[in-house]
């Protein structure tokens, strides 16, 4: 598979939508800080960086730099692209999770199996992507 124009383009439009989940996330911590009474949670608070640099900044990266590339060194996993998103919104919802019970005073073990998912779904999906690009190199050799 090769990255044509359509689909950088489908890769900048994810950037933008990654983007736009940072800023949701700024405006949900905000307001939810507004409401507990000002009381904050560090990990709500850096819970946009998530979808910020592991979102916008991987397909604005992907998008600009890939069509520049030799085209044997192209290659597109479908379902790395799902495990890698799957990935970071696992890792949003922790954050946000994890403010939620820090803010109520509480917790849960159930956190850390989500994160543990999170990051299990991001190098499943790094891993995915590495192999559709050594496919695609060794079927061009």
């Amino acid at each position: 598979m090769f990255i044509s124009d359509t689909e950088a383009k489908h890769m900048l439009k994810t950037a933008i939508v990654y983007f736009c989940v940072s800023i949701l996330c700024i405006v949900i911590t905000n307001v939810y800080a507004l409401f507990g009474h000002g009381v904050r949670s560090d990990s709500m608070d850096f819970m946009f960086l998530y979808p910020l640099l592991g979102g916008t900044l991987v397909f604005l990266i992907t998008a600009l730099v890939l069509p520049c590339l030799p085209k044997k060194l192209h290659g597109i996993s479908r379902i790395g692209y799902n495990f890698y998103n799957s990935g970071i919104a696992s890792l949003t919802s922790t954050g946000m999770l994890t403010g939620i019970m820090e803010i109520a005073g509480t917790s849960s073990k159930w956190i850390q199996y989500i994160e543990t998912a999170g990051i299990v779904l991001l190098i499943i999906g790094i891993i995915c992507q590495v192999a559709a690009s050594l496919k695609q190199i060794f079927n061009n050799l």
